[in-house]
């Protein structure tokens, strides 16, 4: 999954020993928000691993688009989201869409297109004159 929005706030790294291996790590959480909408969106996601944390250089401030994966864990009966980032670039500005030729865009086009719509009635009320009923429907 994606995300794609700026770093509001950029937490401290924290680090540890692997109780199974006896490895170092180190991760650090980001908040990003979403750029885009009356109502935007924000969502905590790591970084695991220094390598990571070196390559992917994560400041506040930066447009990003975070690619990431979602996974739950379980801890004295209580269950926590882990949402880990697996690649991070730089946002890439919304492009406005090339002009096409109106036969390739209908060419392309998933449904057949709209028809003309007929010319409305002066008075959808009124009857038309071989009626003999007064009645407006």
């Amino acid at each position: 999954m994606e995300f794609t929005g700026r770093i509001i706030e950029a937490l401290e790294p924290r680090s540890g020993m692997s109780a199974r291996t006896g490895n170092p790590w180190k991760m650090q959480d980001f908040v990003i928000e979403e750029t885009v909408g009356q109502f935007p969106k924000r969502m905590v996601f790591n970084v695991f691993g220094e390598d990571n944390l070196n390559r992917f250089n994560i400041q506040k401030g930066q447009e990003l688009t975070v690619s990431f994966d979602i996974n739950a864990r379980e801890y004295n009966g209580r269950w926590y989201n882990d949402i880990r980032a697996w690649n991070v670039v730089a946002a890439q500005p919304a492009a406005a869409p090339a002009a096409q030729p109106a036969v390739a865009a209908t060419a392309a086009a998933p449904f057949p297109p709209a028809q003309p719509a007929a010319p409305a009635q002066a008075n959808a009320f009124e009857a038309a004159p071989d009626e003999s009923s007064d009645l407006p429907f």
